[in-house]
């Protein structure tokens, strides 16, 4: 993770799913405050320590998070917020790969919390939690108005206890899951030769430090003038860090294009394009569902928009924000919304998702309409006219 110091902060890059790193102080593009403005504030905290009656409720450090915290809350962003140190921690917990909980990626959509994904073989997934589903109660209190930080703390707990998690599904129907918590560790890619070893078959779980390295060890293991193709499945996949979603994009777009355009108010038109095609140009089929967000979404777009492949699946979440994260001294963080990004083409993801070339049935597995597709485009070099290439 990339990090610069300012003075009183530190500021960290991720999209999150992904953000990206700009200091925003002193520079173009931030507006300038009356310097008298917060002084009601201040004088308002000193009249409470002068005269409140229970003078040993007061903490100052619990004071100037909750003035954080409402100065936060009142942009309306669910994305945007304010971190104590112990959310801070959790936040940074879940960045290493390893935590104890049950193994699902949460956002609020439409005010409500909302799954991205159940993470594949986690407590989670195995008791039937789906992408999309609404969790309306933990352990029966109401998630209305309820931070992502703040559900991930309520969700997680010790290796071994439950958590009943009350979900409405995409039929308005509701149910209580009870899950057991368990140590929860995300890797980053897997990969395998199917199709009688012609074609290779490469899932992205995260894009997160790792999943760079990963995905070049994957490609190497391959040889590659023997494929007819590649599956690169992104099921399911939240996303992660922006310079990984674009360096992993990069070995499947040839040099030079753009991988994702992204619109700050310092940055208003800032493209990242790729450093190069690693992959001989075989056919890409791309498997997307309700769980494909933010950093897969890049890569998603960036593959379908080039024509260096298809997508396959269901529409995508529509996670297309930036997030910043600064942290200050005593271990509290902001993160906060500054930005979006759009596809190669200029399409806007954000609260739209991707939709993908082939929609596919629920009695249609998405893997075997790839195999059928990439065995009917064997020996074609990308990028092609998809069309043309269906004899259209």
């Amino acid at each position: 993770m990339l990090n610069e110091r300012s003075t009183g902060k530190r500021a960290l890059m991720l999209l999150i799913p992904t953000l990206i790193l700009v200091v925003v102080l002193g520079v173009g593009g931030a507006r300038q405050t009356d310097p008298g403005l917060f002084n009601p504030l201040s004088s308002l905290y000193q009249t409470i320590k002068n005269y409140f009656y229970a003078p040993e409720r007061i903490n100052d450090q619990d004071a100037l998070h909750g003035a954080m915290r409402g100065l936060v809350e009142q942009l309306n962003d669910p994305h945007s917020e304010f971190l104590d140190p112990a959310a801070m921690e959790k936040f940074e917990e879940s960045l290493r790969g390893e935590f104890s909980g049950v193994g699902i990626v949460i956002t609020v959509k439409d005010n409500v919390l909302t799954v991205i994904a159940p993470l594949s073989g986690t407590p989670a997934y195995k008791a039937g939690v789906r992408a999309g589903d609404r969790i309306i109660a933990i352990d029966g209190e109401s998630t209305e108005g309820i931070t992502i930080i703040g559900a991930a703390v309520r969700i997680r707990g010790e290796v071994g206890t439950e958590v009943t998690l009350t979900v409405r599904r995409e039929d308005d129907s509701e149910e209580d899951i009870t899950i057991v918590r368990a140590t929860i560790i995300v890797p980053s890619a897997e990969s395998e030769l199917i199709a009688d070893g012609r074609i290779a078959y490469i899932r992205l779980f995260r894009f997160d430090a790792n999943l760079v390295r990963e995905l070049d060890q994957a490609l190497r293991g391959f040889d590659l003038d023997t494929l007819d193709g590649i599956v690169l499945d992104l099921r399911n996949n939240p996303g992660g860090r922006l310079s990984a979603a674009i360096s992993a994009s990069s070995r499947f777009v040839d040099e030079g294009l753009v991988i994702v355009s992204i619109r700050t108010r310092i940055a208003r038109d800032q493209s990242h394009r790729s450093a190069g095609n690693v992959i001989p140009n075989l056919p890409i089929a791309v498997l997307i569902n309700g769980g494909t967000a933010s950093g897969s979404e890049i890569m998603a777009a960036a593959i379908r928009d080039h024509e260096m492949g298809i997508l396959i699946g269901e529409q995508s979440f529509g996670k297309g924000l930036i997030q910043q994260v600064f942290s200050f001294r005593d271990g509290s963080a902001l993160k906060l919304s500054t930005g979006e990004y759009t596809t190669p083409l200029g399409l806007a993801v954000h609260g739209v998702g991707i939709s993908p070339d082939i929609v596919t049935g629920e009695d249609e597995d998405p893997l075997d309409i790839a195999i059928a597709w990439i065995e009917e485009h064997a020996g074609v070099l990308m990028p092609i006219s998809l069309g043309a290439a269906e004899g259209e």
